[in-house]
């Protein structure tokens, strides 16, 4: 059972966001005997996010980005898009440049890794809350290092989905109703930005950076 707060303090209103029960129990075990913090409510997918936070109103809301019916970004979106000074902080498994950057610039306050919830969760609930940015220091380092490449271009994103589904370059050509020559000049260009030599490296380090989903 939450504690009451200390008297003249109000706790921190907290929406769980995240299609894990697990991970939103554990994260309610943490917060459970806090004064400082409340959990108000729990969603299991970004549109349930949306919905729960117009209904709640949180001080803060803990966002996961991969789940069902709509992913993370596309509900802090939402959210922000109604309520610009929403409190997001998006806790995940991945610490890609790419999708952290795409957090931030949707309108999330904050990005941790959900391997540090138990020894980082509170200070970037206090922070977030604060409106002060938060970012989890394996991805701000990241950022950092890869802030001055060539992102790639949307077609060249969609080239690279494809390769990961393991299709050649012919069967991209007819997809993406290009010439297989195009396809070969994409993936030249592909190589050159992620820093690669092969599609399975290309595949592969734009997974880890959030290009592209597996």
């Amino acid at each position: 059972m939450t504690m009451p707060p200390e008297k003249g303090i109000s706790p921190i209103r907290i929406l769980i966001v995240d299609d894990h029960p697990v991970l939103r129990e554990g994260v309610t075990a943490i917060l459970e005997d806090r004064t400082d913090m409340i959990v108000i409510g729990e969603a299991r997918d970004g549109a349930e996010a949306v919905a729960r936070f117009r209904e709640l109103r949180p001080d803060v809301t803990l966002m996961d980005l991969q789940m069902p019916v709509m992913n993370g970004v596309d509900a802090i979106t939402a959210i922000r898009a109604d309520f610009p000074d929403a409190r997001i902080l998006v806790l995940t498994t991945y610490a890609g440049d790419v999708q952290a950057v795409r957090a931030l610039k949707a309108g999330a306050t904050g990005y941790l890794l959900k391997s540090s919830l138990r020894t980082e969760m509170l200070d970037a609930i206090h922070n977030v809350h604060r409106g002060r940015r938060h970012v989890h220091g394996e991805v701000a380092a990241e950022i950092a290092l890869h802030v001055a490449d060539d992102n790639l271009s949307e077609r060249e994103i969609s080239v690279l989905r494809l390769v990961a589904e393991g299709k050649a370059n012919k069967e991209i050509a007819h997809a993406l109703a290009l010439s297989e020559e195009t396809v070969k000049a994409h993936l030249k260009n592909i190589f050159g930005k992620l820093d690669v030599s092969d599609r399975t490296h290309a595949v592969t380090v734009a997974a880890r950076r959030g290009i592209i989903e597996l």
